[in-house]
C-alpha cells in the first residue's frame, strides 16, 4: 500500500491539532431503508460507523444534493445519531420525499492492540516521536487525533519530514501517511 501524501502546515512554537482517518481500501455498500429530516437523517440499519465519517450517497430518488458519487466527488460527513442512523448536517428533506439509494463508504481499520506512532526528522534525525497517549488519540476506531505542543512544534524548523506508522498486533507495519512541511513535497512525489 502505498502512504498518502499529506505536507503539514505547522508553524513552529504553535499548538498544532488535526484529525485523520484510517480506512479499509474496500468501499462497504448498505441499503437506505429511510430519509427525512432537516438536517437529513439516513437509516442505515447496523451501519458501523463512527462519528464524522466520510461517506457517499448513491441512487437516492427526488432529491439529487444527497447523491456522491464515491471518488469522482466529495464525500458528506455523518454524524452518527444511532447504531442505524446517520445525519448529514448540510442538506434539508424537509418536503422532498426521499426514497431509495445506499450508503456508500470505507469501514475503519480495526485499531485494537495496535501500536500508532508519528516520527518526525530534521535532516535524517529523529527529532520528536508521538505515540499513543504521547500526542496521538484515539477517540473510536479507525481516528486518530493528532496534537503537537507549542514546545513540540518549536523543534520543526528547517527541512524536517513525518511519518505515521501502524504496528498491529500481528507485528506488521503500515506506514499510512509522510510528508514534511505544506510547501515541500513528499518523497513519492505527490
Amino acid at each position: 500500500m502505498q502512504p498518502a501524501c499529506q505536507p503539514l502546515s505547522i508553524v513552529p512554537g504553535t499548538t498544532y491539532r488535526d484529525t485523520v482517518r484510517l480506512m479499509q481500501p474496500v468501499f462497504a455498500y448498505r441499503n437506505i431503508t429511510a430519509i427525512s429530516g432537516a438536517p437529513v437523517q439516513v437509516t442505515v440499519p447496523a451501519h458501523g460507523l463512527t462519528d464524522a465519517w466520510p461517506v457517499w450517497v448513491r441512487g437516492v430518488q427526488r432529491m439529487p444534493a444527497l447523491n456522491a458519487e464515491p471518488v469522482r466527488q466529495h464525500p458528506h460527513r455523518a454524524s452518527v445519531i444511532d447504531a442505524n442512523t446517520l445525519e448529514i448536517n448540510d442538506l434539508s428533506a424537509a418536503g422532498l420525499l426521499p426514497v431509495g439509494g445506499e450508503l456508500v463508504y470505507k469501514l475503519p481499520i480495526d485499531l485494537t492492540g495496535a501500536q500508532v506512532a508519528m516520527r518526525f526528522e530534521l535532516d535524517g534525525v529523529e527529532v520528536l516521536a508521538l505515540t499513543l497517549g504521547a500526542g496521538l488519540a484515539q477517540p473510536s476506531p479507525g481516528t486518530i487525533t493528532r496534537e503537537l505542543t507549542a514546545a513540540q512544534t518549536a523543534l520543526l524548523v528547517g527541512d524536517w519530514r513525518y511519518t505515521l506508522d501502524v504496528t498491529f498486533s500481528d507485528g506488521s507495519i503500515t506506514r499510512y501517511y509522510e510528508g514534511g512541511q505544506a510547501a515541500q513535497r513528499c518523497a513519492n512525489g505527490c
